[in-house]
């Protein structure tokens, strides 16, 4: 059972986390219209550069951070941070808009991973 239980919320994390990245980077393109007070979509005339590989690594960070969380090492998950950090450094130098959308769909991915392994722990002890 134990196993099941840890397959399961590596698939949840893994496939879940994309539904949940996308759904905070929608609600971080909603910004206030400084001119009426209004809230409105960021306008789509923006040009949004996609880091390549984005989506593969983001299963990979979900799955390697709950996974850790299951397995009792969450200390390991600062050096999963650090390696995508690191990997994309000189990508995110270069632009800020790319370096706040990769932040926020880090986070999101990361608390998401982070939920479904906590949830596994508790339904294991």
């Amino acid at each position: 059972m134990e196993i099941l239980i840890a397959v399961l919320a590596l698939l949840i994390s893994a496939s879940g986390g994309w539904l949940v990245v996308e759904g905070v980077l929608a609600i971080a393109r909603v910004v206030p219209d400084a001119r009426d007070g209004k809230l409105i979509l960021e306008p789509e005339a923006t040009e949004r550069r996609v880091l390549r590989g984005g989506t593969v690594i983001g299963i990979l960070e979900r799955v390697s951070t709950t996974g850790l969380i299951i397995v009792g090492q969450p200390a390991l998950i600062a050096a999963v941070v650090a390696i995508k950090s690191l990997g994309r450094w000189s990508e995110l130098k270069e632009d800020p808009a790319v370096s706040e959308r990769f932040i926020i769909g880090s986070l999101a991915s990361y608390l998401w991973a982070g939920i479904c392994g906590f949830v596994a722990l508790q339904l294991l002890v």
